[in-house]
């Protein structure tokens, strides 16, 4: 959730280090901070600032701060209120250990109260704080040593950067379910929490893995574990440039993701549609090709956005592939005690593949002998490193807070995915043409629906003016419902939304219901489509404005609901990857309409990497 960055080389010029910052920006945060160590009077001096990095980048310009190496910080609260103090770098009494910490630990409130007693004095509400005074007391004259002893007394998450005063010329970092990623390019060596941050400086990184420890001087840099025993790593390729990371002429990378959503459908099949034999082939996934033919179960586990494309997954691969599925929230999966076994599969599905609660439930998995399946965007996450085999989303990098074309393209997979499943199954060659056949044409049915923008940018005007909003959908467009919801919430954050299936409205929610309540269903022609009709009605005779996305050709849904947004035909199982890309747009444009900052929105981090 925080953003890290760290730099160690021949650079005096913290700069480049507040704008690696920025690229972090998307992740979350309310203050920020940089701590730069000076080898020409061999201090190490702090700037803080509550809010955006631009006001950290105020007070780095009208100060001479130079040096390195240097650690930077963007904070999400999760101990002590957004202020200055609060804020990272923390130090020590002797402002000899600075630390930067991205997750939370645990047993601090213990570790603080011996501290205490042994005369060190705190300033900040954080927990981070204990890690500068703990490393103090252990240290004497080497860094890594001393944070190695501090580590193996923290219970809980971190991803740390560390440089002292009186051990100059390195940076410590170390991680435990919170990401650390490194790059060295001609004598610059760069750490930081997201290869977002590094592209421009190298697409060639090195993920630190759990219970790891880096230590980076100007010349060279080497990882231990925390026993010291010395580690290999491998170096992984990041996909995305550095032009991916811009908004090309977009006022937001919010609307300009959405209309990558085409391309990221593209991105997610190219290669991937056996079209005579009715297939879907990933790759990711062929080594443990067998294993798939024997599973009896899939648990899906997922939180947020990604829980909603789980349940689409729900209903395409129990129909086609005739597959038991559970979707499991990530953050309750572990404290459910699951019945898990050798003929379970568990798949878990993230953006970042950094999401702590899905990582934990992986490793539960892992634990109880299930065969363990990722989706993810980002090449050599945690998620990708740690599960048996999984399927990659190759959409470029997504920086709007709001997950978008990430969304669209893990229910395009999600649908390959039934293939391969079904093919093995169930599924004739004869039905698994047709799903190729019509995936294939998803990009140009997205590309049709974005034209439409001014259109949903009125309804955006019209419908920002309420307090209150539902969304209601049956069957597979359920979950799209409860993304519309989600989106609004998130994007659009002074308006109330809710979603419900739309046969359960009559069963208590419709008591809310007036002409101040507006209605949203995703209404395609499917095989539901006459039950959602009789849910539109119900909403309407309690004085409701109703709004509904239909199917391209239904002339009579104008003379039922007030307004209409039209998707193109497709089959029944693809609809939710078309009925999502209008409420995407809606929620952006009510956002903007109410003033809100779509791209960042109030309290809410891209990655969350804390429980």
């Amino acid at each position: 959730m925080c953003g890290i960055v760290g730099y160690i080389g021949k650079q005096i010029n913290p700069k480049i280090g507040i704008e690696a910052l920025k690229r972090l920006e998307y992740r979350g945060y309310d203050s920020a901070g940089m701590a730069v160590f000076n080898s020409a009077t061999k201090e190490i001096s702090s700037l803080k600032s509550k809010g955006k990095i631009s006001f950290l980048e105020e007070k780095f310009l009208d100060s001479e701060i130079s040096g390195s190496p240097f650690i930077l910080h963007t904070r999400w609260a999760t101990h002590g209120i957004p202020n200055e103090i609060n804020a990272h770098p923390h130090h020590d009494c002797k402002k000899n250990i600075w630390v930067v910490h991205n997750g939370i630990i645990e047993n601090y409130k213990a570790l603080k109260k011996k501290l205490e007693n042994e005369d060190h004095k705190f300033v900040s509400e954080t927990d981070t704080e204990v890690l500068a005074h703990l490393i103090e007391h252990f240290f004497k004259g080497n860094l890594e040593e001393a944070v190695r002893k501090t580590l193996k007394l923290v219970k809980g998450t971190y991803g740390i950067l560390v440089i002292a005063k009186n051990d100059p010329g390195k940076i410590v970092a170390a991680k435990n379910s919170s990401p650390l990623v490194l790059a060295a390019n001609n004598g610059d060596i760069f750490v930081a929490s997201d290869p977002a941050a590094l592209i421009s400086y190298s697409r060639k990184v090195i993920f630190l893995d759990d219970e790891e420890i880096a230590v980076l001087t100007p010349d060279n840099f080497f990882v231990t574990d925390l026993e010291n025993n010395f580690r290999e790593k491998e170096v992984s390729e990041i996909e995305w440039t550095p032009k991916q990371i811009q908004k090309e002429g977009y006022s937001h990378f919010m609307l300009k993701e959405i209309f990558e959503e085409p391309e990221a459908i593209k991105n997610s099949t190219r290669g991937r549609l056996i079209f005579e034999e009715g297939l879907a082939k990933l790759g990711g996934l062929e080594e443990v090709i067998d294993k798939l033919k024997e599973i009896k179960r899939l648990i899906i586990v997922a939180c947020g956005t990604a829980s909603y494309a789980g349940l689409v997954g729900e209903y395409m691969i129990e129909e086609y592939a005739g597959i038991p599925v559970e979707v499991e929230i990530g953050s309750e999966f572990r404290y459910r005690k699951p019945i898990l076994d050798k003929n379970t599969a568990v798949l878990a599905i993230s953006q970042s593949g950094e999401t702590a609660d899905t990582l934990a439930a992986i490793r539960e998995a892992k634990r109880k002998g299930a065969l363990t399946l990722g989706i993810t965007n980002v090449v050599g996450s945690t998620q990708a490193r740690e599960t048996d085999a999984g399927v990659y989303n190759h959409v470029g990098p997504e920086i709007a807070v709001g997950t978008t074309k990430a969304f669209i393209s893990q229910l395009t997979v999600l649908a390959l995915l039934t293939m391969c499943l079904g093919r093995q199954r169930q599924m004739s060659l004869v039905i698994g043409q047709r799903i190729a056949k019509e995936i294939q044409k998803l990009p140009e049915l997205a590309k049709s629906i974005l034209k439409k923008d001014k259109q949903i940018k009125e309804l955006a005007k019209k419908y920002s003016k309420f307090k209150n909003i539902f969304f209601l959908g049956r069957k597979y467009n359920l979950p799209i419902a409860a993304e519309g919801a989600l989106k609004i919430k998130e994007i659009a954050y002074y308006i109330h939304a809710e979603n419900y299936p739309g046969g359960e409205m009559k069963h208590g929610p419709i008591a809310l219901i007036d002409e101040n309540f507006p209605c949203f269903f995703i209404a395609p022609s499917d095989s539901v489509y006459e039950k959602m009709i009789n849910a539109i009605e119900e909403a309407k005779a309690r004085g409701a404005k109703t709004i509904a996305v239909a199917t391209e050709g239904n002339e009579d849904i104008k003379n039922i609901v007030d307004d209409v947004i039209y998707i193109p035909k497709t089959l029944e199982m693809l609809t939710p990857i078309l009925a999502t890309i209008p409420l995407h747009l809606l929620s952006a444009y009510m956002g903007l309409e109410l003033g809100c900052d779509i791209d960042k929105p109030r309290n809410l981090a891209k990655s969350v990497t804390v429980e």
